[in-house]
C-alpha cells in the first residue's frame, strides 16, 4: 500500500463514486470524513461505515471532490479556499472546462484531477462498494502548474484503492473518454429507446445480448446530462463518425452490398480485441465455459466453491436466465488453455459444463 499524507481525509459527495472512495479508505484504516448536500446521502454512507461526518474542527490533509460535474468546480474552488494546506482532487468524467474554471482560483496548485473508470448504472451510497475500483484505470490529470506532491498524492490515492493510475492531459482525456464511456452510454440509450415502441410479444424475444448493449441506458440521467454537455465536442465528433458508418450500413442493406456490411461488422470484431484485458494489461481471448444453474438458494455459491477447489481463477463472470425455465447459464471466463480443465473438473463435481 503506497502512503497518503497523515491526517483526515475529506470526501465532499457521498453518491457511487465518492462513498466507494470512503469505503476503500476506510478499509486500510484511514481517517474519513464525509459531506454531502443531501442530508440523507450522508446518513446512509455513515451508516455504511464510509467514514464520520465533516465537521468545522477537522482540518484535512486531502480533500476528494466527488460531486456532479455541474457544480464540481465551485467545490472545489472552496475546498482550496477553505483549508489552505489541503491537497485536493475530484473524479469527475470531464477535466477540460473543469481546469479552465480553475486556472485562475488562489492555491490552484494544490490540486490535480482524478477520474476513476469505474461505476455502475446504479447510483447513491447504498450501490457503493470498496472494490470498485479494483484493477481499474484511474485518469490522473494535473495542471501545469500543479505541485509535484499533489499529483504524487493522486496517484497514490489510486494505488491504495487498487486503480491502476494513468497520467495524462486534460484535452487527451476528454477525447479518449468520449470513445470508450460517453458515446457507448449514447449508443446504449438509443438502443434501449427502440424498445419503447416494440410489442410485448417482441420484447418476449430479449435474449442476454440486448441485455448486454442496453445495461447501462439506465444510468442516471441527471448525471449524464452534465456529462455530455461538459464534454459536447469531442462526444459530437465521434457521433458524426458513427453517423458516416451507420449511413454506409442503411446504404450497403438497400443495395444488398455484403462486402460493405462484412467490412463493417469485421471491424467492430478487430475493435473488440483492442480492449484491455484485466488490470489493464494486453487484451487476451479467454476460454468461455458455460454451465446450467438451478434457480434455487445456494447453486450459484456451490458453483463458485466447486470453480475455487479446481484450481482454475475466474476472469469474468455472468449469469443469464432463460425465461420460463427453472435454470440459469453462467458463462465463466478463464484463462486461454483452461476452459477444457474447468469443464472436466465441473463435470466430475455433477454440473453440466460446456465450451
Amino acid at each position: 500500500m503506497s502512503d497518503l499524507p497523515s491526517g483526515p481525509i475529506a470526501v465532499v459527495g457521498c453518491g457511487l463514486i465518492g462513498t466507494s472512495v470512503a469505503l476503500a479508505l476506510r478499509s486500510h484504516d484511514l481517517d474519513v470524513r464525509l459531506a454531502d448536500a443531501s442530508a440523507q446521502h450522508l446518513e446512509q454512507a455513515v451508516a455504511l461505515g464510509a467514514g464520520r461526518p465533516l465537521t468545522d474542527d477537522v482540518t484535512p490533509v486531502l480533500v476528494v471532490v466527488a460531486v456532479p460535474p455541474a457544480v464540481a468546480a465551485g467545490v472545489v474552488t472552496d475546498a482550496l479556499g477553505r483549508w489552505p494546506a489541503a491537497l485536493v482532487t475530484d473524479v469527475t468524467s470531464v477535466k477540460s472546462r473543469l481546469q479552465q474554471a480553475l486556472a485562475e482560483v488562489p492555491g490552484a496548485e494544490r490540486y490535480a484531477g482524478g477520474h476513476p473508470m469505474a461505476g455502475s448504472e446504479r447510483s447513491g451510497p447504498t450501490a457503493a462498494s470498496a472494490s470498485l475500483f479494483e484493477g481499474r484505470p484511474w485518469a490522473v490529470t494535473p495542471t501545469s502548474s500543479t505541485l509535484p506532491e499533489a499529483l504524487d498524492v493522486v496517484v497514490d490515492l489510486a494505488l491504495n484503492l487498487g486503480a491502476v493510475p494513468i497520467i495524462m492531459d486534460a484535452t487527451a482525456h476528454d477525447r479518449a473518454v468520449a470513445v470508450v464511456s460517453h458515446v457507448p452510454q449514447v449508443m446504449s440509450s438509443l438502443t434501449a429507446a427502440r424498445l419503447n415502441d416494440a410489442p410485448e410479444n417482441h420484447l418476449a424475444l430479449s435474449g442476454p445480448g440486448l441485455r448486454d448493449v442496453t445495461r447501462i441506458a439506465g444510468s442516471d440521467l441527471g448525471l449524464w446530462l452534465d456529462i455530455l454537455g461538459d464534454n459536447a465536442r469531442d462526444v459530437r465528433a465521434v457521433l458524426e463518425d458513427v453517423r458516416a458508418d451507420l449511413d454506409r450500413v442503411i446504404a450497403a442493406l438497400a443495395q444488398a452490398d455484403a462486402s460493405t456490411l462484412s467490412a463493417v461488422l469485421e471491424s467492430g470484431r478487430q475493435g473488440t480485441r483492442l480492449i484491455p484485458g484485466k488490470h489493464g494489461d494486453a487484451p487476451s481471448r479467454l476460454d468461455s465455459v458455460h454451465v446450467q444453474v438451478a434457480d434455487r438458494p445456494g447453486e450459484l455459491s456451490r458453483l463458485m466453491t466447486d470453480t475455487g477447489q479446481s484450481g482454475v481463477n475466474i476472469e469474468d463472470l455472468r449469469l443469464d436466465h432463460d425465461l420460463g425455465r427453472p435454470v440459469g447459464l453462467a458463462e465463466i471466463s478463464v484463462a486461454p488453455g483452461l476452459g477444457d480443465t474447468l469443464v472436466a473438473a465441473l463435470t466430475e463435481r455433477g454440473w453440466t459444463a460446456y465450451r
